[in-house]
């Protein structure tokens, strides 16, 4: 049974929302201003029909649009995009009682998001890749991302012959691939150790698929080249499966910004500094001392800083900065602190920043929520938002990133004076 409702405003995730007398219903592909029909169950509906569509709709360009869970708003104008992704951000902050100046959106979509996981199934007998449908487990076969690079387009083939090589076991698989300046890294995910003889058949794909490395849960079976991704001068071969930004003009345009709000600090601490996406940056004019619970990111970070001329010094240290943050009197030997935690944000790591008295405090953040709490937490302990810069790697997701600049101002305090 459908109802009729009128959208108000775009949600968070990009769902039109019509208010009711039983309260607000989110409704996904529905925009403000158009009369649609949806079949409500609580608080959500299913869009069945755009009755009065709004002059902000377009045709999607992807043909799994509807179907996959990836995107959400290829429906929208570029301008009503914009608009929805970076007020994200602003309603986040304002919720929190956090004022600063909030610059416009930074597009940082470049050529495509350089990394992809594919979903692999034997379903009645074919093997099919692609990512799931929304808030499912069904499988939506794909032949190719429009948002990826273009390295990343045969991946879904890709996937289905390293499936194929593995169809005995017929385990659920997830593939991660990225496209390297060097070819493609894989990462096969969901199969279980392996033995000799399948290890052999994986390194003979990587053979016959021109596949720069392939590894299993991690564990490197071949690499036939390098593959690396350049940070600045640098060019870092990252370990398997290991964290980096989605694109490469993301990771650009974040690590500008970084170096830039850092100003003229001589020692920086990195946080949460992965392979060394920023300290790498950072280390063309300032000494960096970058931390890492991943031993693996770390390793690579000090073998690129060795084989880089031209950096200065940069010290590495593994530690679980949610477990065992820097304290006090580590934090304030440092002239400038870049803080670039997971979703899950650095509410211990925030809380020991704010007894410190440290000049400049960046910080980087996927997630506007607990960006909000953990900015909360370092406004308390004095120090003030400058402000903030929404950056768009994930287009059309309603995942939105953020780089805040923190300042305090630090009393020397002076030594007695003797006699």
């Amino acid at each position: 049974m459908s109802d009729r409702f009128t959208i108000e405003k775009l949600g968070s995730r990009g769902d039109g929302i019509a208010h009711t007398s039983g309260g607000a219903v989110y409704i996904a592909g529905a925009l403000p201003g158009e009369t649609v029909l949806a079949e409500r169950d609580g608080a959500r509906a299913r869009l069945l029909e755009v009755v009065s569509a709004s002059t902000q709709r377009i045709t999607p360009f992807c043909p799994y649009y509807d179907a996959c869970g990836g995107c959400i708003t290829q429906h929208m104008t570029p301008d009503l995009y914009r608009e929805w992704k970076r007020d994200i951000v602003v309603h986040t902050l304002h919720q929190a009682n956090l004022l600063a100046e909030i610059a416009p959106l930074e597009d940082a979509h470049g050529e495509g998001r350089r990394r992809i996981t594919l979903h692999v199934r034997t379903l009645d007998g074919n093997v099919e890749a692609g990512f799931m449908a929304a808030k499912s487990h069904a499988l939506v076969a794909i032949e190719h991302c429009p948002v990826t690079v273009e390295a990343l387009h045969g991946t879904p083939k890709i996937a289905r012959e390293i499936c194929k090589a593995l169809r005995p076991s017929n385990k659920p698989l997830s593939i991660q691939f990225t496209a390297t300046e060097n070819g493609l890294d894989v990462d096969i995910r969901g199969h279980g150790p392996g033995g000799e003889k399948l290890r052999q058949k994986l390194v003979d794909l990587a053979n016959s698929l021109d596949l720069a490395r392939i590894a299993l849960h991690g564990d490197v079976l071949a690499e036939r080249r390098q593959p690396f991704i350049r940070m600045g001068k640098a060019a870092v071969t990252p370990p398997a499966g290991a964290f980096l930004q989605a694109t490469a003009r993301g990771e650009a345009v974040l690590a500008e910004l970084v170096h830039t709000l850092c100003g003229d600090a001589k020692r920086i601490a990195d946080l949460f500094s992965g392979c060394g996406p920023f300290a790498l940056r950072l280390a063309e004019s300032a000494e960096v001392h970058a931390v890492e619970s991943e031993k693996p990111s770390l390793m690579a970070l000090d073998r690129t800083f060795r084989a880089t001329p031209g950096l200065k010094r940069i010290t590495t240290e593994a530690r679980d900065l949610f477990r065992r943050p820097l304290l006090k009197p580590e934090l304030e030997a440092y002239n400038a602190i870049v803080l670039d935690p997971p979703r899950a944000g650095a509410e211990a790591q925030a809380r020991q920043i704010a007894g410190a008295n440290i000049p400049t405090i960046v910080s980087v953040s996927c997630d506007p929520g607990t960006f909000a709490r953990d900015a909360a937490i370092l406004a308390q302990g004095g120090y003030i938002l400058e402000k903030v810069f929404p950056v768009d790697q994930f287009t059309h997701s309603g995942h939105v990133e953020t780089v805040a600049l923190f300042t305090k101002t630090v009393v020397k305090k002076r030594k007695p004076r003797l006699g």
